[in-house]
């Protein structure tokens, strides 16, 4: 694999490059074995030339967050990452109500400055362990509130390596989805628009919110968050609680004894564990409950299949 054109694009663009970088050290899961180099990307022109020079030259790549939805294979990934995190985290207002964030800023910091402005209509990120091009692209959700609900617009670098604006129509949002799953776009920053509120009621709610996520779900442990999308008419955790598999363990992953909903990393735990682990619920759920449950945690091979 020749990287050289790829590493000269990102010094040119002033982005650091960090080689044979643990992937372990990039995902809330502590999971995963070296890429062959990590960028930071500082830029959306950056990414549209990193992207660029990585096809020009073949290059395997994967955009990388902060790694809340992901598991990398214990092998590491055999191309380049490009990591797009603390480099680009811009926040900004837009007028009174509107709010403009770069990709890489993380949602804790997204709600806080939303309650620094008295805006509401944010709380519900409070506490979702990603970031905004994470959560646009997933519409992460939770405590009945999604992206999709204040969700105005966004930059992103398509498949051709063009730089477009899309609306919130464009976007197709349903449960855990957006388009950009099917388009492949990267997001490069997003505008989301809320509504004035009363600072102290903010702050009250984003407090309830983690709250219930420290009482019910097992943040002192390594996980990806939900491992499993919630099948039509049912609660993923609830299926595996009633099919007899709270605390079941491989290795040292484990299904949550506090949310079975979630799998977490005991401790020592490895991807092919995690693989395992989550395979053989997906096979108890079917027998014994009869629903079929998807995974929603992104799963990235060392290699491409074909290769």
């Amino acid at each position: 694999m020749n990287t050289e054109k790829l590493f000269e694009t990102a010094r040119i663009c002033g982005c650091e490059i960090l080689m044979n970088e643990p992937l372990s050290a990039h995902t809330t899961f502590k999971i995963g074995g070296k890429c062959i180099a990590l960028i930071e990307v500082n830029s959306a022109q950056s990414l549209r030339r990193l992207l660029d020079a990585a096809r020009e030259d073949r290059v395997r790549t994967y955009v990388l967050g902060k790694g809340s939805n992901v598991l990398f294979d214990d092998k590491g990934f055999n191309g380049v990452v490009l990591h797009i995190a603390s480099a680009m985290s811009e926040i900004k207002l837009l007028g009174e109500t509107t709010i403009f964030a770069q990709a890489g800023c993380s949602l804790m910091k997204l709600s806080r400055f939303a309650l620094d402005n008295s805006l509401t209509g944010l709380e519900f990120a409070y506490g979702i362990p990603g970031t905004v091009g994470g959560a646009v692209f997933m519409n992460a959700g939770a405590y009945n509130g999604e992206i999709k609900d204040i969700f105005k617009g966004c930059t992103a670098v398509n498949v051709r390596g063009e730089v477009e604006k899309l609306s919130a129509d464009k976007l197709d949002f349903s449960y855990r989805y957006s388009n950009l799953q099917k388009t492949g776009s990267i997001v490069c920053d997003a505008v989301f628009e809320l509504l004035k509120g009363d600072r102290a009621q903010i702050e009250a709610k984003m407090n309830e919110l983690m709250g219930k996520r420290k009482d019910k779900q097992p943040l002192e442990f390594a996980n990806a968050g939900s491992t499993f999308k919630r099948p039509e008419g049912y609660f993923a955790g609830k299926l595996i609680q009633d099919s007899g598999l709270r605390g079941f363990t491989v290795g040292g992953a484990q299904v949550s004894e506090k949310h079975c909903g979630l799998v977490i990393n005991k401790g020592g735990s490895t991807a092919s564990f995690v693989m395992s682990l989550i395979e053989q619920v997906k096979k108890t759920v079917l027998e014994k409950k009869g629903q079929k449950l998807e995974c929603e945690v992104r799963i990235v091979p060392f290699e491409d299949k074909e290769s």
